[in-house]
C-alpha cells in the first residue's frame, strides 16, 4: 500500500493550514444563514418534546406491565 511520507512539512503545513483557513470561513458563513428559532418556538419544542418522552415511557412501562402480568400468568 503506498502512503505518503509526509515530506518536508513546510508545504504540506502552508496547504494544511489553507484548508483549515477556508473550512472555517466556509463554517462561519454558513452559520450566518442559519435561521435560529425564537424563545419562544425553542421553549414550544422542548416541551412538546419532554412530552412525548414522557408518553413514550408511559406507553412502554403499561406495555411491559401487561405482558409481565400475562406471561406472570402462562408459567403458573
Amino acid at each position: 500500500m503506498n502512503r505518503p511520507t509526509g515530506g518536508s512539512g513546510s508545504g504540506d503545513r502552508a496547504a494544511r493550514s489553507a484548508r483549515t483557513e477556508q473550512y472555517f470561513r466556509g463554517l462561519v458563513s454558513e452559520m450566518r444563514r442559519v435561521t435560529w428559532p425564537s424563545r419562544q418556538e425553542w421553549v414550544s419544542a422542548t416541551i412538546l418534546t419532554v412530552a412525548l418522552v414522557a408518553v413514550v415511557g408511559l406507553y412502554t412501562y403499561s406495555i411491559d406491565q401487561l405482558f409481565g402480568f400475562l406471561f406472570g400468568l402462562a408459567h403458573k
